[in-house]
Order: C-alpha cells, then sequence, then structure tokens
C-alpha cells in the first residue's frame, strides 16, 4: 500500500494542475522542437492528473516520437533507483507533526470519516504526510477506476526500449515550490473536498474533459474557478520559475540528444510557459497533430 500510495502522490506532483495552467497559446499538448544546434527534433507532451486508463490516449505519433528520441525526461527521473526513498522521507511532515496537530477537531473528524470510507485508511495511518500528499489521495476517490499515469506510462516505455529516464527537477526542488503555499491554504482544500465530494468530482470530470479536448482555455477557467483551493498567488513560484529552470535542462539535454520532454500540462502554455521560454530562444516549437 505504502508503494501504491507514493505512486499516486508522484502521478499528482507531475500533473502540473496544481495551479491554473494560464492562457495557452495553441490547444494543443504535443508539440515538435526544432531550431538551432538541433541535429534532430525533440518532443514535449503536456500531461494531466491521474486518470483511468481508458482516458490515457498514447498516439502512433507519440510512440513514434518516443520511439525516435534517445532518452526521456519527465519531471521527475522517475527510474532512479533512490526516488522511492527520497520521495517517502520529503512527503513526510517534519518534527513529527500530524494533521491532528493543525486541523480543528471537526474538520480532522470529517477528513478521517471520508478517508476511511472512500480509502479504507485513517488519518491515523496517513495523518503524517504532508498535504499535497493526501491532496493525490484524494483524488485517487474521484475516480472509478485504479488510476494510470502519463508520466509512469512514458516511464515504462522508455524502460523496454532500454533508453534512460531522467528528471528536469529534483523532488526537493519540487516540493520546495509546493511548501510557499501557506499550509492553512492546502488544508482547507482537503476539507472542502471531503465536504463536497459530488462538486469536487464534476470538476475533476469537467478538466478532464477539457484536457481530451485540448481545450486549454476551458481548463485555464476551470483552475481559476476552482472551489477547491484559489492559489493563483503562487502561480508564479509554482509554475513561472520551474520553467524558467528546466530551460536550460531542456536545451542542453536536446542539443545532446533527441529527447522526448513530458510534464505537466500547466507548464505548457503563456508567456512564462515552457513553449514561448523556447520559442524567444530561436526555437521552433510547432503542435504536433
Amino acid at each position: 500500500m505504502k508503494n501504491k500510495l507514493l505512486a499516486s502522490v508522484a502521478g499528482f506532483l507531475l500533473a502540473g494542475l496544481l495551479t491554473p495552467p494560464a492562457t495557452a497559446q495553441d490547444n494543443a499538448l504535443f508539440y515538435k522542437v526544432t531550431g538551432p544546434g538541433l541535429a534532430k527534433p525533440s518532443y514535449l507532451y503536456g500531461t494531466f492528473h491521474l486518470v483511468c486508463p481508458n482516458d490515457l490516449t498514447i498516439t502512433d505519433a507519440m510512440k513514434k516520437a518516443i520511439g525516435e528520441a534517445s532518452q526521456v525526461y519527465l519531471e521527475l527521473d522517475l527510474d532512479d533507483p533512490n526516488m522511492l526513498g527520497s520521495m517517502q522521507k520529503a512527503m513526510l511532515m517534519t518534527g513529527g507533526k500530524t494533521l491532528k496537530d493543525l486541523l480543528s477537531a471537526d474538520d480532522y473528524t470529517l477528513l478521517d470519516t471520508y478517508l476511511k470510507q472512500k480509502t479504507n485508511m485513517g488519518l491515523a495511518q496517513v495523518g503524517m504526510l504532508k498535504p499535497i500528499g493526501l491532496l493525490s489521495l484524494m483524488y485517487m476517490t474521484l475516480l472509478p477506476c485504479q488510476p494510470a499515469s502519463y508520466d509512469m506510462t512514458f516511464a515504462e516505455m522508455a524502460s523496454k526500449e532500454k533508453k534512460e529516464v531522467l528528471g528536469l527537477e529534483t523532488i526537493d526542488a519540487q516540493l520546495a515550490a509546493l511548501d510557499k503555499i501557506p499550509m492553512q491554504e492546502q488544508l482547507k482544500g482537503l476539507v472542502d473536498m471531503a465536504k463536497m465530494p459530488d462538486e469536487a468530482k464534476k470538476e475533476f470530470a469537467d478538466l478532464l474533459a477539457a484536457y481530451k479536448a485540448n481545450d486549454m482555455a476551458k481548463l485555464t477557467a476551470l483552475m481559476k474557478n476552482s472551489k477547491f483551493g484559489d492559489i493563483a498567488d503562487y502561480e508564479d513560484s509554482l509554475l513561472g520559475e520551474r520553467n524558467a529552470n528546466w530551460i536550460p535542462v531542456i536545451e542542453k539535454a536536446a542539443k545532446e540528444k533527441s529527447t522526448f520532454f513530458a510534464f505537466g500540462a500547466g507548464h505548457l502554455g503563456n508567456e512564462k510557459g515552457v513553449v514561448n521560454l523556447l520559442r524567444k530562444k530561436g526555437y521552433s516549437v510547432k503542435p504536433v497533430q
């Protein structure tokens, strides 16, 4: 159960849907990158939060791109043998604290009851996790299936072809950005989901529908109007700063080898998105149909 939980946490962190994706420049999730210094093209793909297997679509074009690429970059290096241990350590609250120390008695009981009903695990078992870990677990309860992950799927595809999987950032760097969201705001999102499960399920379904339709404008609007956390004030640290940090990594990797990059769809669009930042560097970044 611990490994499954940590895998689900990874899926949520890699989703890139913690913050509004901002205005996308193209209604696209898949891009081909060519330009100065690139002997061969590289590719970008925007992923989504955990989905049901039937909603995880790997097109022939995506298979071809991964087949042509010499390596795969995800947000985190998922084939690092130390990743599971690092994630487990990073996901725990510090100082021996648990949610019992941070929530009111009523909110604790509400969240504990919800988790026991939906996952057969209460806060006695998972209350030592940071809110982001619990949020991933709660998102799993919104799906009528055993969730699948684009990022884990890409890592498995690379492994089968004996291609290296690398990471754009470390788990510590990723969680440092998430920790900029005040704890009380993170906790409120958890409690509100437990209070309004039907609304949470509908919102999630609407987000997935917009993602599957490549409707980035709708995806943006849905996220900005979410009932489960207004964190737009932290968009720059969660997206913009991380995108800027990724660009040198992306450039170096793409110049050395043809690379398939996959990261949360929220990192693709807007002025500070990966697509625009690469275009500003002189690269051709075109949607792949």
